[in-house]
């Protein structure tokens, strides 16, 4: 599927069938790998963002981003078989009204879509603080599921602390512990984890000199953590976890399923909203009655020049001159927006 398509009307002089027929019989001659078919910032905007947003949830799902359609349809066949819906958008309405309502259409999808990504995202956040209390050094992660019930000792007068030891003073910690303060429990320090840094240990001691061992601990370089042992607050931590990952797997596939559905809405608008835009150029440049040939091609890159000389070729050559670029020495160059400067209506989509 090519992502990048030319949207171009031609002026007609005899009738549209024979300059399609030129068209045709041009491009096989001379540039027979460009594709040919007949048939806005904003928009184009929140289309990318919603195939983008598609992309990142296949991709956290660990799943292959399945095609995008429109109504079924896949969207370059889509587009390179595009027919008015007159049913959603008729004809006869103003062409500022429709593009009016398809602005609107398009912006409230937007807005849900912020919506809906923040909402989901905020989930992800809290589970991803969770993940990194859980993963991270023992200097700053979760420590209530490496310590069990038998590694703390609180009675009256006893108390266990935490302490988190740097891996490189590990021998000074264990010769040193039980003279950082009064009333420490010999050989009552215990080593519970170690992760890449950090060590964690146990030490009992009387409750009364707690802060004193905490104090004396700092200046040899040992963070001592508050910490209280709860069975019942582990298993709050534990259904909250658990509710998140089922709240966060809810949300992924109901984002999921709405980006899908609503990147078809969008890309349907957005297609109506190119077929008005050719169409009032196509007034604006060749005049009325309207007599002009609109169709989709979809060059490749090196036959790119060939296609324009051939399009080029096709229009009336009085013209030519006037709509030739800078280069050449036109006096149309630096159009603001996309739209070159070409003797013939000209503009990019880019589909992905």
């Amino acid at each position: 599927m090519a992502s990048r398509y030319w949207v171009v009307s031609l002026p007609v002089q005899n009738s549209a069938s024979t300059l399609w027929n030129n068209l045709q019989d041009q491009i096989s001659k001379h540039s027979f790998d460009t594709p040919l078919y007949r048939s806005n910032t904003f928009i184009e905007g929140v289309s990318h963002k919603i195939r983008r947003q598609i992309e990142e949830l296949e991709r956290v799902s660990g799943l292959e981003i399945n095609a995008l359609t429109v109504d079924g349809v896949p969207v370059d066949s889509y587009l390179t078989r595009f027919v008015w819906d007159e049913a959603k958008y008729p004809t006869m309405s103003p062409l500022r009204e429709i593009v009016d309502g398809i602005h609107t259409q398009v912006a409230k999808i937007e807005d849900d879509l912020k919506v809906r990504v923040a909402e989901y995202n905020n989930v992800r956040g809290q589970l991803n603080a969770i993940n990194r209390k859980q993963s991270g050094s023992l200097a700053v992660r979760d420590l209530s599921n490496l310590v069990k019930p038998e590694d703390i000792i609180t009675s009256e007068h006893l108390v266990t602390l935490l302490a988190v030891v740097p891996k490189y003073s590990q021998k000074d910690w264990l010769s040193s512990y039980e003279t950082l303060t009064t009333y420490v429990v010999p050989r009552s320090s215990k080593k519970l984890y170690e992760d890449n840094e950090y060590a964690l240990y146990t030490v009992t001691l009387f409750g009364r000199v707690a802060d004193n061992f905490r104090t004396s601990a700092r200046e040899r370089g040992f963070q001592v953590r508050d910490f209280e042992y709860s069975p019942e607050a582990q298993e709050s931590r534990k259904q909250e976890l658990e509710k998140l990952v089922q709240d966060q797997d809810m949300l992924r596939s109901s984002l999921l399923q709405w980006c899908y559905a609503s990147y078809g809405e969008v890309f349907s608008s957005w297609m109506h909203f190119c077929a008005v835009r050719v169409f009032a150029e196509s007034i604006l440049r060749y005049g009325l009655p309207p007599s002009f040939l609109a169709c989709v091609l979809s060059p490749s890159v090196k036959g790119e020049k060939k296609v324009r000389s051939i399009l080029e070729g096709l229009c009336d050559s009085a013209n030519s001159t006037y709509w030739k670029t800078e280069d050449e020495g036109g006096a149309m160059a630096g159009l603001g927006g996309d739209t070159d400067a070409h003797p013939y209506v000209s503009f990019t989509i880019n589909i992905a």
